[in-house]
């Protein structure tokens, strides 16, 4: 089993970074392989609104000048997927958003190719703006099909700084909760 998670941050390994990596903690303990595909500085655009997708139907975005068809493959041959972004004015960041707009269109016209496949949020964020960038991600995965764990909080953890997320006890806490909760549920999941 394989769980890839996506660091929507312009940070390479900032603080969001730094959450997914907690959650990973006891995903590998269980024997899960994680990935970390790190977002930044990779070329991505929107959706273009073409529907090529829907005609090729090759579980590929037809815009192929761009580093999306690699994402897409890695959400594809994924047991469960990790969507994080920190908080930019209250939601996801552009490259996320890219993301969820592509892979959301190539999923849909292929058979919901994501269905039942796990799906968690996870949000870094300085003050504020969280519950909607969990929100964006989870109707993300839910028309996707996809389950969703729960963890001992929202899906998040505080800091602005590089490193301040680590500070945050109870953030740290939902992060390794929620990647024991993903363990387990893709381990019913299979059996």
């Amino acid at each position: 089993m394989k769980v890839v998670a996506f660091n929507g941050s312009a940070r390479e390994d900032g603080n969001t970074a730094m959450l997914v990596r907690e959650a990973f903690k006891p995903l590998e303990a269980e024997g899960i392989e994680t990935e970390l595909v790190q977002m930044a500085g990779m070329k991505l655009g929107g959706c273009i609104a073409c529907y090529m997708c829907a005609e090729n139907l090759d579980r590929r975005c037809a815009v192929d000048s761009d580093d999306m068809n690699g994402l897409i493959e890695k959400m594809d041959s994924a047991d469960a997927i990790i969507l994080a972004s920190p908080s930019y004015f209250s939601d996801v960041s552009a490259g996320m958003k890219a993301l969820i707009e592509r892979a959301g269109i190539v999923s849909r016209v292929n058979g919901n190719m994501l269905k039942r496949k796990v799906g968690a949020p996870v949000c870094a964020e300085r003050r504020c703006g969280a519950s909607h960038v969990l929100s964006s991600i989870n109707f993300f995965f839910f028309i996707g099909e996809m389950v969703v764990p729960g963890s001992s909080y929202w899906n998040m953890g505080k800091g602005k700084a590089p490193g301040e997320v680590k500070d945050d006890e109870e953030g740290m806490k939902t992060m390794a909760d929620l990647g024991g909760n993903m363990a387990w549920l893709m381990k019913k999941l299979q059996g």
